[in-house]
């Protein structure tokens, strides 16, 4: 009850600091907004990423709307139809990296077996692997269209060849029967395959294959920073009420020197809490309203709720970490920026920490900020459940009960 009065009374003063009060609420949200707003100039979204192939058609047969299909459905490449003096035009000045030409005589040469080139023309400061990757695709489904014109008439000549052939026996194989069932095994090839080929590179598989969205970085990684900078709060609280002579009167009082530090952590405490609240609700629902791709929350909400309070805990504990090693508000001041805004930044809350890794190897590791955007990480990105995270709230709690005790050997009482 002794550590309530001690917290109800820190509230009471937190709440009459109005810079203190945006600082801890309205500037993460500001900052989840800039991020939003800068990441989403550079994401691509919707946007079609195939490798551009301008087509002129000399034809205009059925065989090129075929041949046109087959490229749309091989993937990596986006017809794009241009008159022949607009294509050359364009391929002359480089607007186009390369173009396709269909020759006059296409449907009626595929229709009576002739041998027809298709004509496929690069700029010479063309990109050699979009060159190549569009060649590819163009000699693949040329291919793939000789192969069931070879097909086709490879039946047609069974058919001739049963002409003789008992009528019972004409009527089970008759050719009109044959053909319609290679042109259906034909327009559904694409649905399945006898043989696929799966790509693995060594060293890049993750658990998650894409890349996080905006508010998947942003709003977890500035909720655990500006958490963490609510330590701050709890070490100025100490130092003015030092200052002033208020704490000299509290140690007066009949209170143990644990209740007095445990009194002081509540308010940070309730405070993050606070904090979590209306960070994740702006990020599930706020990003929304103002045109951005909100936050999924992920499928555990008990593991969601337990790792905010975990990572209120570990940054109550950190401010009283920082309360005993800093003598002056200078100290505080400085000290709580290389902590709190050094140890976020390589933790993950600025830069994502699966980057970071890559860049430091095991350095984030042993910092509490990078185990706090982990967690969440996993939680709310991954969708892990409880079990999967407990690891990264363990390590939390360890690091919590560290901070106090090392705080309450520390700190000066007097």
């Amino acid at each position: 009850m002794k550590a309530l009065s001690v917290a109800f009374k820190d509230i009471q003063i937190f709440l009459k600091d109005r810079g203190a009060i945006i600082q801890l609420f309205l500037l993460p949200l500001i900052f989840i907004i800039a991020f939003s707003a800068v990441a989403a100039g550079y994401e691509t979204g919707d946007e079609d990423q195939r490798i551009p192939l301008s087509v002129i058609d000399l034809d205009g047969g059925q065989e090129v709307q075929t041949l046109l299909d087959g490229l749309e459905a091989a993937g990596g490449v986006r017809v794009e139809m241009v008159e022949e003096n607009e294509g050359n035009l364009q391929l002359q000045k480089g607007e186009i990296g390369q173009m396709l030409t269909i020759p006059a005589n296409f449907t009626q040469g595929i229709a009576e077996g002739q041998a027809v080139t298709l004509k496929l023309t690069s700029h010479p400061d063309a990109d050699p692997e979009k060159v190549e990757a569009v060649r590819l695709v163009v000699e693949g489904v040329a291919q793939d269209m000789s192969l069931q014109k070879q097909v086709v008439a490879s039946l047609q000549q069974m058919g001739d060849m049963q002409a003789n052939a008992p009528a019972e026996y004409q009527e089970a194989f008759s050719l009109e029967k044959i053909m319609g069932q290679a042109q259906s095994q034909f327009e559904h090839e694409g649905d399945w395959t006898l043989v696929s080929v799966e790509q693995t590179l060594p060293g890049q598989e993750s658990e998650k294959e894409e890349f996080p969205s905006t508010a998947e970085v942003a709003v977890p990684g500035f909720a655990v920073l500006f958490i963490f900078l609510t330590a701050q709060t709890t070490a100025r609280s100490i130092y003015d009420e030092k200052k002033i002579g208020s704490f000299r009167r509290l140690l007066a009082a009949p209170i143990s020197k644990f209740s007095l530090l445990v009194g002081k952590i509540i308010p940070n405490f309730i405070t993050a809490l606070i904090q979590s609240i209306i960070i994740f609700a702006f990020g599930a629902y706020g990003l929304k309203l103002i045109g951005f791709a909100p936050l999924t929350l992920g499928n555990d909400p008990v593991a969601l709720g337990l790792a905010i309070l975990l990572i209120a805990l570990c940054s109550s504990a950190l401010g009283i970490i920082i309360a005993s090693f800093a003598r002056t508000e200078s100290q505080i001041g400085g000290l709580s920026t290389l902590i709190l805004w050094g140890f976020g930044t390589l933790g993950g809350s600025i830069i994502p920490f699966f980057i970071l890794e890559s860049m430091l190897g095991p350095i984030p590791k042993v910092l509490p900020h990078y185990w706090a955007n982990r967690a969440l990480d996993n939680i709310m990105v991954r969708g892990m459940m409880l079990g999967d995270v407990s690891l990264e709230l363990i390590v939390l709690l360890g690091f919590s009960l560290v901070f106090f005790l090392v705080g309450l050997w520390r700190f000066d009482f007097d």
